[in-house]
């Protein structure tokens, strides 16, 4: 069953609860998602280590339910 793109964000905003999350589906098929993910815990972060945060937030879904994930993080500017 694929997965809805507000409960990718919920599961995101409630690991990075300043996290400003901004989810696209790219296929329509509910398996493969863009998102957008700003956060002040990024600062200082390498960026394989703010998408290693993403990814924890998805409590193993990833490469399961959810199919794939592109992502852009940063911190606020």
């Amino acid at each position: 069953m694929p997965m809805d793109s507000n409960e990718i964000e919920t599961l995101i905003k409630e690991a990075i609860p300043d996290a400003q999350v901004e989810i696209r589906d790219l296929a329509g098929d509910g398996d493969h998602y863009a998102a957008t993910v700003v956060s002040e815990a990024f600062r200082g972060k390498t960026r394989v280590q703010q998408h290693q945060m993403v990814y924890a937030a998805l409590k193993g879904r990833m490469g399961g339910v959810l199919h794939a994930l592109a992502l852009q993080t940063s911190a606020p500017q």
